[in-house]
């Protein structure tokens, strides 16, 4: 039988493997409109420590013994949808697992762009379309912009990078020991903080000391206050993620927070299916800026099914760089 993680227990603080457990799910028969998809590859993301939590959020907390949930790419090995055949490539949203037997409309054919298949839950998927909307549409950044990304050796923060960078940015990122910081400068980075061996507020002034415009946080915490003293008038921050309180869930000190009003700054949280209506713009110049250099992609890969608590574990470890994926 198809196997599959559950979370056993919920986590307090940090999580453990003993808060997972490897179950056998049966193979279930197809209903008319579904398809059955071998899963090749799983996505871990820092969002899904906030679903172990039964708290309500903008996605429903995971069911105690039920098949987790998570990206996922995979082949379509039976279909009873119309328009789906045998052998097609999918993404969807039922990771965690072998095997997901799920409705025609809750996969997507992957799209007829030249990148490896697991691409789609990287650069090419939602980190990077979070990445992208979040820069370009939510901070309203142009050319010329000064640019603060925490969690810069990340899935999402080293594509906010290098798309700063094609767009004509300067680019301050923050990274977690030296050989980290060292791929974030290979990426075009002007300046990389090591927030493992510096002050995160004293060494953005000193990297930033006109200040800076545009802020994309994946991190929170003191790198949250870091970028509030730092802004330049009409800055614009983009929340994407605050990691740093995923399993403490300890209140930001804000201590900076009055920087706000004088210097008019805009704050703005987002989710990247706000913006999948531009998807097609997404692929463009993704696609374009892959062509010509200007990104490239990387990613941590873990193997077998068995390994898929480990990987996401290690995301609060600093274990990735670029995007966290298992291959089954």
């Amino acid at each position: 039988m198809p196997r599959a993680w559950t979370l056993h227990s919920r986590p307090k603080g940090m999580p453990t493997s003993s808060d997972f457990a490897l179950i056998d799910q049966p193979s279930a028969p197809l209903g008319d409109n579904e398809v059955r998809v071998a899963n090749r590859w799983l996505s871990v993301d820092p969002y899904m420590r906030g679903r172990m939590n039964d708290v309500k959020s903008y996605v429903p907390p995971f069911a105690l013994g039920e098949p987790m949930q998570g990206g996922a790419i995979g082949e379509v090995v039976e279909s009873r949808a119309e328009g789906i055949k045998v052998g097609t490539k999918v993404q969807h949203m039922l990771g965690w697992r072998e095997e997901a037997v799920l409705p025609a409309q809750h996969v997507q054919p992957l799209p007829p762009i030249d990148v490896p298949e697991e691409a789609f839950l990287g650069q090419f998927g939602m980190p990077g379309m979070t990445a992208y909307f979040g820069l370009l549409d939510v901070a309203q950044a142009k050319a010329g912009d000064i640019v603060f990304v925490s969690a810069a050796a990340g899935a999402v923060g080293s594509t906010v990078v290098q798309i700063a960078k094609a767009k004509g940015m300067t680019v301050i990122g923050s990274a977690g020991g030296a050989a980290k910081c060292d791929w974030v400068k290979s990426l075009g980075a002007d300046e990389v903080i090591d927030y493992k061996s510096d002050d995160v507020v004293q060494a953005l002034a000193r990297a930033a000391p006109e200040g800076i415009d545009v802020y994309f946080d994946n991190v929170g915490g003191d790198h949250l206050d870091a970028a509030l003293l730092a802004s330049r008038m009409n800055a614009r921050f983009a929340i994407c993620g605050m990691i740093d309180i995923y399993n403490e869930g300890q209140p930001q000190s804000l201590k900076y927070l009055a920087k706000v009003i004088g210097a008019r700054v805009t704050i703005k949280g987002f989710l990247v299916g706000d913006h999948l209506a531009r998807a097609a713009d997404f692929y463009t110049d993704m696609g374009r800026w892959l062509n010509d250099g200007s990104i490239t992609r990387e990613e941590t890969v873990f193997e077998g099914l068995e390994s898929t608590p480990d990987a996401f574990l290690g995301l609060f470890t600093g274990a990735n760089k670029g995007k966290m994926l298992v291959r089954i």
